[in-house]
């Protein structure tokens, strides 16, 4: 947990502005850090970072990567510890319509998840860009291997093996909006991913943040994460949601 949180907190401090691959800056980066606490007769701690860096190795070449872990405790008990890696490469993303490659890698404590990977391509159309404010749909298709550390699902029929592999379709709404004269800022990052094998396989995510500027270095920041997977452990629920408090660091 040490290791991922000083990722997480260092990379993008020495770095700079903000994450949208279609901006002009060579390297952007930012960070938020959210999180609920409670002592005394129940005691529960709910932490999650979260960090963008985008940056131009070549000329019409753009490489993104966003980390975010979430760490959840009750009564001292580890209740989750997810990692969440996503890494595209862009070419041309100042156009409207642009070619993409993608690789994730995650893990998901609570899900019994082990190791999770996925590679595939797709593109991105920009729909909406006015001075800060942008809206982007996606369409990729991916191949995923993902390990578990049980082998009793809530589907029967996957049941017997550790490890589930499958080609999926996603499609992905990205946006960020600037409102009152930038005393508000509003950010969306969802997606929903079905295999394009199996149709009982799917699962969805939707990240809504609200930040309220404090300081040209610092906003106050409210984050809602709900997460739904149709494939699970047999007795855990297949949705989970956390609404976090925290701030978002910023170099620019």
């Amino acid at each position: 947990m040490k290791k991922i949180l000083w990722i997480l907190i260092l990379v993008p401090i020495l770095l700079n502005a903000q994450i949208n691959e279609s901006d002009s800056l060579k390297v952007k980066a930012d960070l938020s850090l959210t999180g609920f606490w409670q002592g005394g007769n129940v005691e529960t701690l709910i932490f999650r970072a979260k960090s963008g860096i985008t940056y131009q190795p070549w000329k019409k070449w753009v490489v993104k990567t966003q980390n975010s872990y979430v760490y959840q405790e009750f009564g001292k008990e580890k209740a989750d510890a997810d990692f969440l890696s996503l890494n595209f490469l862009y070419f041309n993303p100042e156009k409207k319509i642009y070619p993409q490659i993608l690789g994730f890698l995650s893990t998901n404590f609570r899900r019994e998840i082990s190791s999770r990977s996925l590679i595939g391509a797709g593109f991105t159309w920009q729909a909406y860009k006015k001075d800060k404010n942008w809206l982007k749909f996606s369409l990729t298709s991916e191949y995923e291997q993902t390990n578990f550390d049980n082998t009793d699902f809530n589907v029967d029929a996957y049941d017997s093996s550790d490890e589930i592999n499958t080609f999926r379709g996603t499609i992905w709404v990205n946006g960020k909006y600037y409102l009152f004269k930038e005393k508000v800022i509003i950010t969306h990052e969802s997606y929903i991913q079905p295999s394009l094998e199996e149709s009982d396989n799917y699962r969805w995510q939707a990240d809504f943040g609200l930040e309220l500027p404090i300081w040209k270095f610092l906003n106050f920041k409210i984050n809602y994460l709900r997460t739904f997977e149709s494939i699970v452990i047999e007795g855990q629920k297949r949705e989970d949601q956390f609404l976090t408090f925290g701030f978002t660091l910023k170099s620019y």
